[in-house]
């Protein structure tokens, strides 16, 4: 069940299927019924909720997804707009020294939070309904949304559309073929029932690129945001920062920061068997860049 944020008691199964072997959430949820698996402040916090410390520390663990999506950017034709699917606050985004630059997210407060604290133009809308002409973008980023859609496949098609003939993909999606499903089963992080409708091996992803016309070009198995604070949110989801906030639970000061250096002691410990388990491809998270195919 919902081990993270507790928005429901309703119990699921993770499946395989017998033939083509991907892992899926079941009994799949509604439209209705995951509206309601999303907290109000999934991913993002409004202005001033964010202290300095911890606006720091998110800037330096997004560095391994700025640097993808900077080399992702050079590789291609750089003509057109640099899109994130999912932006959240618009971080990512505000850190990339680029102009034309669109954030697109299903909240409209993540959207007005972009553009507030981190000058990140938005569009609340999603892939499929975006304002965005065919071949208007260099860049499309989707860090952790494939995971989410009951339709990942019109999703990557319409990135696809509106790719510039030179235009680069960049995918990322927990890894379920990683050392930490294999340790922990139902209860890594990583499923994060029952938001994950899909859960992807590297093998799924690439066939489902191939067949939405991509071809893998570049992969990274680490991330520094989300590989160690993944295992740590596994080992104690009590003691997960975001989830304590996005559930409200009323700490006192001294409390919330008990609780936030023992989360953070549990990244440092959790950094050195993540670094090892991604140099052994069995990372907890995939990085993919990819281009079209002619």
């Amino acid at each position: 069940t919902d081990r993270l944020y507790h928005t429901t008691t309703k119990v699921f199964k993770i499946v395989e299927c017998k033939e083509c072997r991907l892992i899926r959430l079941e009994p799949r949820p509604t439209l209705k019924e995951l509206a309601a698996y999303y907290p109000d402040l999934y991913w993002f916090l409004p202005e001033g909720k964010v202290g300095r410390f911890a606006e720091g520390y998110r800037r330096f663990v997004l560095r391994d997804h700025l640097r993808f999506v900077k080399q992702a950017v050079a590789n291609s034709d750089r003509t057109g707009y640099v899109v994130d699917v999912g932006c959240g606050n618009g971080l990512l985004l505000g850190m990339l020294p680029y102009k034309k630059i669109l954030g697109l997210d299903l909240s409209p407060k993540a959207i007005s939070v972009a553009w507030r604290q981190n000058g990140v133009p938005g569009a609340c809308a999603d892939l499929l309904n975006a304002p965005l002409p065919p071949g208007s973008c260099s860049v499309v980023s989707m860090f952790h949304v494939l995971e989410h859609l009951l339709e990942p496949v019109r999703y990557l098609q319409a990135a696809r559309e509106i790719l510039t003939p030179g235009g680069r993909l960049v995918v990322q999606v927990p890894n379920v073929s990683c050392w930490q499903f294999m340790l922990f089963g139902e209860r890594w992080n990583g499923l994060d029932v029952p938001r994950h409708l899909f859960n992807f091996r590297q093998r799924d992803l690439i066939s489902l690129l191939d067949f939405c016309g991509f071809e893998v070009t570049r992969r990274k198995h680490f991330s520094l945001r989300d590989n160690p604070a993944g295992l740590a949110t596994t080992l104690a989801p009590g003691l997960d920062p975001m989830a304590r906030r996005v559930r409200q639970i009323k700490e006192g000061a001294l409390k919330r920061f008990l609780k936030d250096g023992l989360y953070f002691a549990l990244v440092l410990l959790a950094l050195p068997p993540t670094l090892l388990g991604a140099a052994c491809g069995a990372g907890s998270t995939i990085m993919i860049e990819a281009r079209k195919k002619a």
